[in-house]
């Protein structure tokens, strides 16, 4: 039986556990109005949740690194990529997404 609050989910009847998967999103490119609304709305179209943000501007150059969990068993870490091409088209942006321990590993001293 399920308990209120519990990480899982019932579909069809049947109780599935949750697999949160946590991701780095980068975002780049020429700053101008709307990137970050148009970059979690997709993500939120998605059931991606941003657990962080941080963003600058340099010079006229947008960057934005985003900390991201979603639920592997909804979309999985290539589908988000694939959900965020329309926006780099669109916004003419590079966003790249990987798996949180991917990028730690690449980023430790």
């Amino acid at each position: 039986m399920k308990k209120p609050g519990s990480r899982n989910r019932e579909i069809a009847g049947k109780e599935r556990k949750l697999k949160h998967v946590k991701a780095i999103m980068t975002v780049t490119g020429i700053d101008h109005t709307g990137i970050i609304a148009a970059v979690s709305q997709a993500l939120a179209q998605n059931q991606v949740n941003i657990t962080n943000v941080s963003q600058t501007l340099m010079d006229e150059y947008f960057t934005m690194i985003m900390q991201l969990e979603f639920d592997e068993n909804q979309i999985g870490l290539a589908q988000v990529q694939v959900a965020m091409a329309p926006v780099e088209e669109a916004e003419r942006l590079v966003i790249k997404v990987q798996a949180e321990e991917l990028f730690n590993a690449m980023h430790k001293l």
